[in-house]
Protein backbone atom coordinates (compact mmCIF):
# COMPACT_ATOMS: atom_id res chain seq x y z
CA UNK A 1 0.00 0.00 0.00
CA UNK A 2 1.01 3.45 -0.46
CA UNK A 3 1.80 5.90 2.44
CA UNK A 4 -0.79 9.28 3.27
CA UNK A 5 -4.18 9.04 3.13
CA UNK A 6 -6.38 11.97 2.20
CA UNK A 7 -8.27 13.56 5.39
CA UNK A 8 -11.73 12.33 5.63
CA UNK A 9 -14.01 14.45 4.60
CA UNK A 10 -16.88 15.11 7.60
CA UNK A 11 -20.39 15.95 7.76
CA UNK A 12 -20.82 16.14 4.04
CA UNK A 13 -22.99 12.74 3.87
CA UNK A 14 -26.38 12.83 2.02
CA UNK A 15 -29.34 11.19 2.32
CA UNK A 16 -30.96 10.04 -0.90
CA UNK A 17 -33.49 7.84 -2.16
CA UNK A 18 -34.13 5.69 -5.78
CA UNK A 19 -36.86 3.62 -6.84
CA UNK A 20 -36.20 0.57 -7.64
CA UNK A 21 -38.56 -2.46 -8.66
CA UNK A 22 -41.52 -0.35 -7.55
CA UNK A 23 -40.08 0.47 -3.99
CA UNK A 24 -38.06 2.97 -2.46
CA UNK A 25 -34.36 1.97 -1.76
CA UNK A 26 -32.60 4.90 0.32
CA UNK A 27 -28.75 5.32 0.47
CA UNK A 28 -25.90 7.45 2.17
CA UNK A 29 -24.03 9.21 -0.31
CA UNK A 30 -20.22 11.32 0.27
CA UNK A 31 -17.79 12.46 -2.75
CA UNK A 32 -18.19 12.50 -6.01
CA UNK A 33 -16.14 10.54 -9.13
CA UNK A 34 -15.38 6.94 -9.65
CA UNK A 35 -18.17 4.56 -7.70
CA UNK A 36 -17.58 2.91 -4.34
CA UNK A 37 -20.61 1.04 -3.41
CA UNK A 38 -21.06 -0.14 0.00
CA UNK A 39 -22.81 -2.97 0.92
CA UNK A 40 -24.45 -3.88 4.59
CA UNK A 41 -25.21 -7.06 6.44
CA UNK A 42 -28.20 -8.45 8.88
CA UNK A 43 -29.49 -6.13 11.29
CA UNK A 44 -27.55 -3.17 10.17
CA UNK A 45 -28.03 -0.49 7.27
CA UNK A 46 -26.16 2.07 5.60
CA UNK A 47 -25.62 3.32 9.12
CA UNK A 48 -22.81 0.66 9.96
CA UNK A 49 -20.53 2.63 7.25
CA UNK A 50 -21.44 6.36 8.66
CA UNK A 51 -18.15 6.32 10.19
CA UNK A 52 -16.18 4.45 7.04
CA UNK A 53 -17.67 6.49 4.50
CA UNK A 54 -15.48 9.86 5.49
CA UNK A 55 -11.94 8.16 4.74
CA UNK A 56 -13.14 7.01 1.21
CA UNK A 57 -15.32 10.55 -0.15
CA UNK A 58 -12.24 11.96 -1.20
CA UNK A 59 -11.44 9.16 -3.58
CA UNK A 60 -14.87 8.48 -5.13
CA UNK A 61 -18.48 8.99 -4.93
CA UNK A 62 -19.24 6.61 -1.81
CA UNK A 63 -22.26 5.00 -2.01
CA UNK A 64 -24.11 3.01 0.53
CA UNK A 65 -27.54 1.63 -0.09
CA UNK A 66 -29.71 0.30 2.77
CA UNK A 67 -31.25 -3.41 1.74
CA UNK A 68 -34.40 -3.61 0.74
CA UNK A 69 -36.42 -4.40 3.91
CA UNK A 70 -33.87 -2.68 6.06
CA UNK A 71 -33.06 0.80 7.21
CA UNK A 72 -34.94 3.57 5.85
CA UNK A 73 -35.70 1.29 2.66
CA UNK A 74 -39.04 0.15 1.69
CA UNK A 75 -40.75 -2.71 3.24
CA UNK A 76 -43.05 -4.22 0.59
CA UNK A 77 -44.61 -7.58 1.01
CA UNK A 78 -42.37 -10.10 -0.80
CA UNK A 79 -39.72 -12.54 -0.02
CA UNK A 80 -36.67 -11.51 1.81
CA UNK A 81 -34.59 -14.09 0.21
CA UNK A 82 -31.13 -13.72 -0.83
CA UNK A 83 -32.56 -14.03 -4.47
CA UNK A 84 -34.49 -11.43 -4.22
CA UNK A 85 -31.85 -8.97 -2.18
CA UNK A 86 -29.64 -9.66 -5.43
CA UNK A 87 -32.35 -8.28 -7.80
CA UNK A 88 -32.92 -4.93 -5.88
CA UNK A 89 -29.22 -4.48 -5.58
CA UNK A 90 -28.80 -5.60 -9.42
CA UNK A 91 -31.79 -2.58 -10.09
CA UNK A 92 -30.20 -0.39 -7.71
CA UNK A 93 -26.88 -0.34 -9.39
CA UNK A 94 -28.71 -0.10 -12.57
CA UNK A 95 -30.97 2.81 -11.79
CA UNK A 96 -27.91 4.65 -10.80
CA UNK A 97 -25.88 3.79 -14.21
CA UNK A 98 -22.87 2.85 -11.62
CA UNK A 99 -19.80 1.73 -13.39
CA UNK A 100 -16.25 -0.01 -12.33
CA UNK A 101 -17.32 -0.42 -9.25
CA UNK A 102 -14.66 -0.89 -5.93
CA UNK A 103 -17.38 -3.48 -3.91
CA UNK A 104 -16.53 -2.96 -0.40
CA UNK A 105 -18.80 -5.43 1.30
CA UNK A 106 -19.71 -6.79 5.11
CA UNK A 107 -21.98 -9.81 5.97
CA UNK A 108 -24.98 -10.40 3.90
CA UNK A 109 -24.29 -7.61 1.96
CA UNK A 110 -21.04 -9.91 1.02
CA UNK A 111 -23.57 -12.56 -0.54
CA UNK A 112 -25.32 -10.10 -2.75
CA UNK A 113 -21.91 -8.29 -3.87
CA UNK A 114 -19.81 -11.53 -4.73
CA UNK A 115 -22.29 -12.78 -7.06
CA UNK A 116 -22.32 -9.47 -8.60
CA UNK A 117 -18.77 -8.95 -9.30
CA UNK A 118 -18.85 -12.51 -10.84
CA UNK A 119 -21.56 -11.87 -13.39
CA UNK A 120 -20.28 -8.53 -14.25
CA UNK A 121 -16.34 -8.44 -13.29
CA UNK A 122 -16.51 -6.01 -16.72
CA UNK A 123 -18.31 -3.35 -14.10
CA UNK A 124 -16.06 -3.75 -11.58
CA UNK A 125 -12.79 -2.31 -10.41
CA UNK A 126 -11.87 -4.16 -7.50
CA UNK A 127 -13.10 -6.04 -4.09
CA UNK A 128 -13.41 -5.30 -0.34
CA UNK A 129 -14.18 -7.79 1.92
CA UNK A 130 -14.82 -7.62 5.72
CA UNK A 131 -16.60 -10.51 7.85
CA UNK A 132 -17.54 -12.28 4.18
CA UNK A 133 -18.87 -15.50 2.94
CA UNK A 134 -15.86 -16.40 0.65
CA UNK A 135 -16.31 -19.87 0.25
CA UNK A 136 -19.19 -22.37 1.44
CA UNK A 137 -19.45 -22.97 5.23
CA UNK A 138 -18.72 -26.34 6.38
CA UNK A 139 -18.18 -28.18 9.90
CA UNK A 140 -14.17 -27.03 9.35
CA UNK A 141 -14.28 -23.44 9.36
CA UNK A 142 -17.46 -22.54 11.04
CA UNK A 143 -16.74 -20.14 14.31
CA UNK A 144 -17.56 -21.08 17.79
CA UNK A 145 -19.82 -17.20 18.12
CA UNK A 146 -21.76 -18.64 14.88
CA UNK A 147 -22.42 -21.78 15.91
CA UNK A 148 -23.75 -20.63 19.12
CA UNK A 149 -25.66 -18.15 17.48
CA UNK A 150 -27.37 -21.23 14.99
CA UNK A 151 -27.87 -22.95 18.11
CA UNK A 152 -29.74 -20.81 19.73
CA UNK A 153 -31.51 -19.71 16.43
CA UNK A 154 -32.60 -23.69 16.34
CA UNK A 155 -34.56 -22.92 19.44
CA UNK A 156 -38.47 -21.53 18.36
CA UNK A 157 -38.97 -19.88 21.45
CA UNK A 158 -35.86 -17.50 19.33
CA UNK A 159 -38.57 -16.85 16.63
CA UNK A 160 -41.40 -16.18 19.26
CA UNK A 161 -39.40 -13.95 21.08
CA UNK A 162 -38.25 -11.89 17.59
CA UNK A 163 -41.98 -12.04 16.55
CA UNK A 164 -43.09 -10.21 19.97
CA UNK A 165 -40.26 -7.49 19.50
CA UNK A 166 -38.15 -7.10 17.06
CA UNK A 167 -36.15 -4.24 17.43
CA UNK A 168 -34.95 -5.56 21.10
CA UNK A 169 -34.10 -9.13 19.00
CA UNK A 170 -31.72 -6.41 16.82
CA UNK A 171 -30.03 -4.82 19.75
CA UNK A 172 -29.49 -8.35 21.40
CA UNK A 173 -28.12 -9.65 17.87
CA UNK A 174 -25.64 -6.74 17.24
CA UNK A 175 -24.70 -6.92 21.24
CA UNK A 176 -23.51 -10.74 20.77
CA UNK A 177 -22.05 -9.72 17.42
CA UNK A 178 -19.74 -7.02 18.15
CA UNK A 179 -16.88 -6.58 21.20
CA UNK A 180 -18.02 -2.75 21.61
CA UNK A 181 -20.64 -1.53 23.29
CA UNK A 182 -22.51 1.33 21.33
CA UNK A 183 -24.19 4.50 22.62
CA UNK A 184 -27.80 4.02 23.08
CA UNK A 185 -28.21 7.12 20.50
CA UNK A 186 -26.39 4.60 17.92
CA UNK A 187 -28.10 1.16 19.19
CA UNK A 188 -31.50 3.24 18.83
CA UNK A 189 -30.56 4.27 15.10
CA UNK A 190 -29.77 0.55 14.54
CA UNK A 191 -33.81 -0.36 16.30
CA UNK A 192 -35.48 2.17 15.41
CA UNK A 193 -36.32 0.35 11.50
CA UNK A 194 -37.69 -2.77 13.30
CA UNK A 195 -41.22 -3.36 15.08
CA UNK A 196 -43.76 -6.21 15.42
CA UNK A 197 -44.67 -5.27 11.98
CA UNK A 198 -41.28 -4.90 10.16
CA UNK A 199 -40.02 -8.30 11.17
CA UNK A 200 -39.94 -10.08 7.70
CA UNK A 201 -36.82 -9.31 6.43
CA UNK A 202 -35.17 -10.52 9.97
CA UNK A 203 -37.14 -13.71 9.90
CA UNK A 204 -36.72 -14.34 5.71
CA UNK A 205 -33.02 -13.43 6.31
CA UNK A 206 -32.74 -16.20 9.62
CA UNK A 207 -34.67 -18.92 7.84
CA UNK A 208 -32.19 -18.45 4.90
CA UNK A 209 -28.76 -18.58 7.38
CA UNK A 210 -26.02 -21.24 6.01
CA UNK A 211 -26.15 -23.68 8.73
CA UNK A 212 -22.89 -25.47 7.92
CA UNK A 213 -24.55 -28.63 6.12
CA UNK A 214 -24.36 -27.72 2.62
CA UNK A 215 -28.00 -28.14 2.35
CA UNK A 216 -29.96 -25.25 1.29
CA UNK A 217 -30.03 -23.02 -1.92
CA UNK A 218 -27.68 -20.10 -0.43
CA UNK A 219 -24.79 -23.10 0.40
CA UNK A 220 -25.10 -23.62 -4.33
CA UNK A 221 -24.96 -19.58 -4.71
CA UNK A 222 -21.50 -19.24 -2.41
CA UNK A 223 -20.65 -22.77 -3.87
CA UNK A 224 -20.81 -21.61 -7.11
CA UNK A 225 -19.05 -17.64 -6.39
CA UNK A 226 -16.37 -19.12 -4.86
CA UNK A 227 -15.28 -21.27 -7.35
CA UNK A 228 -15.58 -17.71 -9.83
CA UNK A 229 -13.88 -16.04 -7.51
CA UNK A 230 -10.92 -17.89 -6.70
CA UNK A 231 -10.27 -17.66 -10.66
CA UNK A 232 -10.71 -13.84 -10.05
CA UNK A 233 -8.48 -11.30 -11.65
CA UNK A 234 -9.72 -8.29 -9.63
CA UNK A 235 -7.81 -6.89 -7.09
CA UNK A 236 -9.21 -7.54 -3.86
CA UNK A 237 -8.70 -6.52 -0.03
CA UNK A 238 -9.52 -8.99 3.01
CA UNK A 239 -10.03 -7.33 6.34
CA UNK A 240 -10.46 -9.50 9.14
CA UNK A 241 -10.62 -9.53 12.86
CA UNK A 242 -9.77 -11.37 15.86
CA UNK A 243 -11.17 -13.78 16.51
CA UNK A 244 -13.93 -13.15 13.99
CA UNK A 245 -17.48 -14.45 13.31
CA UNK A 246 -17.80 -15.45 9.47
CA UNK A 247 -14.47 -14.47 8.97
CA UNK A 248 -11.98 -17.36 11.06
CA UNK A 249 -7.87 -17.72 10.76
CA UNK A 250 -8.78 -20.97 8.68
CA UNK A 251 -10.62 -18.92 6.20
CA UNK A 252 -8.37 -16.22 6.18
CA UNK A 253 -5.43 -18.89 4.87
CA UNK A 254 -8.01 -20.55 2.58
CA UNK A 255 -7.90 -17.01 0.97
CA UNK A 256 -4.71 -16.47 0.90
CA UNK A 257 -3.45 -19.64 -0.59
CA UNK A 258 -6.50 -19.52 -3.52
CA UNK A 259 -7.26 -15.80 -4.32
CA UNK A 260 -4.88 -14.01 -6.70
CA UNK A 261 -4.54 -10.00 -6.34
CA UNK A 262 -5.08 -10.56 -2.49
CA UNK A 263 -4.09 -8.27 -0.24
CA UNK A 264 -4.72 -9.20 3.85
CA UNK A 265 -5.07 -6.84 6.91
CA UNK A 266 -5.62 -7.38 10.14
CA UNK A 267 -8.03 -4.28 11.76
CA UNK A 268 -7.75 -4.96 14.87
CA UNK A 269 -9.57 -7.32 17.61
CA UNK A 270 -13.26 -7.55 16.81
CA UNK A 271 -16.23 -10.18 16.27
CA UNK A 272 -17.91 -8.82 13.44
CA UNK A 273 -18.21 -4.91 13.58
CA UNK A 274 -14.70 -3.44 12.94
CA UNK A 275 -17.10 -0.47 11.76
CA UNK A 276 -17.73 0.50 15.59
CA UNK A 277 -14.71 -0.61 17.15
CA UNK A 278 -12.00 0.31 14.79
CA UNK A 279 -13.21 2.83 11.57
CA UNK A 280 -10.11 5.05 12.06
CA UNK A 281 -7.82 1.92 10.95
CA UNK A 282 -10.29 0.37 8.94
CA UNK A 283 -11.27 3.83 6.61
CA UNK A 284 -7.75 4.07 6.82
CA UNK A 285 -6.76 0.56 5.76
CA UNK A 286 -8.74 0.56 2.66
CA UNK A 287 -7.98 4.40 1.55
CA UNK A 288 -4.54 3.33 1.16
CA UNK A 289 -5.64 -0.26 -0.29
CA UNK A 290 -7.77 1.55 -3.58
CA UNK A 291 -5.15 4.26 -3.88
CA UNK A 292 -2.34 1.66 -4.55
CA UNK A 293 -4.50 0.19 -6.63
CA UNK A 294 -5.58 3.11 -9.14
CA UNK A 295 -1.69 3.68 -8.86
CA UNK A 296 -1.40 0.70 -10.51
CA UNK A 297 -3.58 1.53 -13.22
CA UNK A 298 -1.37 4.26 -14.57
Amino acid sequence: MIAGNPTPKKNLTRSKEMNVLGSKMHYLEAGEGRPLLFLHGVPTSSYVWRNILPYLAPLGRCIAPDLIGFGLSDKPDISYSITNHIKYIDGFIEALNLKNLIIIMHGWGSIIGIDYAMRHENNCEGLVFYESFLRPLDKENISLPYQEQLHALQQQEKFNELASDGAAYVEQMISQMGLTALPQDEMTAYRQPFSQKMIKPLLDYLRELPKGNGQLTIDKLIDDYSKKLIKSKLPKLLLYSVPGFITTVATVMWAKEHLSHLEIVDVGEELHFAQESNPQMMGEVISAWLQGVRAHEK
